[in-house]
């Protein structure tokens, strides 16, 4: 974290820029989500439409607590290869999000009374909740949180150029997918495109990740996803800033799922 602060007082031109950034993607989330949460088992709509404001969810929410590596980054290089790293980081993240895509419209294939909000839906969005906890607490959590609040040494020995750049912020990308895996789960399990949710999410992986002591935040946070995930499970419309499914009308901007 000191080398982290001392990166921000000698960078502030590219602080800037990544926090203009963040604040043009809450923007364009915001307009673009708003009143878009159906809850548990949100219909994602076309692909080009999830695609493109996964990528700004990714922006917003995972952009501020990778900061501190983009910053130490840009001293080991020239100025420009920091956007190429910004730009590998946000691939790996759009590569998790069509694969998140892909298994959404293969359950909802495969099954679709299962994830039926009227039917089983509430266990799922339970269960997907309480595993999002048990992974907090497994190793590849640890080690790719690690990572994550202290990738230095990896970053020393990344390759030169721009395809170096490129393939360090894709790698370190891949770190921080398997850092929040079970906080995207648990995303997609409480509404992918609820703005009050995404905001928690995105809250606690800041401080997971970028925050001193943050690290000690994952086991209080798998006890309160386990909980979470029960109480979903066994009384839905009783948890606050859920959405009950068929609540909340579509909206046409989403486009059309297939």
């Amino acid at each position: 974290m000191r080398v982290a602060a001392l990166t921000v007082r000698n960078r502030p031109a590219l602080v800037a820029g990544l926090l203009g950034v963040v604040l043009v993607a809450w923007i364009v989330a915001v307009g673009r989500m708003r009143g878009m949460d159906a809850g548990p088992g949100t219909d994602l709509g076309a692909f080009s439409w999830f695609i493109g404001i996964w990528v700004t969810m990714m922006t917003a929410m995972m952009l501020p607590s990778a900061m501190p590596t983009v910053l130490f980054f840009s001293r080991l290089r020239r100025a420009g290869s920091s956007a190429v790293f910004v730009l590998g980081y946000l691939l790996s993240w759009t590569a998790y999000g069509v694969a998140a895509y892909a298994a959404y419209r293969g359950l909802r294939s495969a099954a679709p009374s299962a994830v039926a909000w009227d039917d089983r839906g509430p266990w799922v969005a339970g269960g997907a909740l309480a595993a999002a906890g048990v992974y907090q607490l497994t190793p590849l959590k640890t080690a790719c949180l690690r990572h994550c609040r202290s990738p230095f040494h990896f970053l020393l020995g990344s390759r030169p150029g721009a395809l170096g750049a490129l393939w360090a912020g894709f790698e370190h990308g891949g770190y921080c997918v398997g850092c929040c895996l079970g906080l995207m789960l648990a995303l997609f399990a409480l509404g992918v495109m609820s703005l009050f949710w995404m905001a928690l999410v995105g809250a606690a992986i800041l401080v997971e990740k970028a925050l001193p002591g943050g690290e000690l935040l994952a086991r209080p946070l798998a006890v309160a996803l386990v909980a979470l995930g029960i109480w979903v499970a066994a009384s839905p419309t009783s948890v606050p800033a859920l959405t009950q499914p068929g609540q909340m009308p579509m909206q046409p901007q989403m486009g059309t799922g297939r």
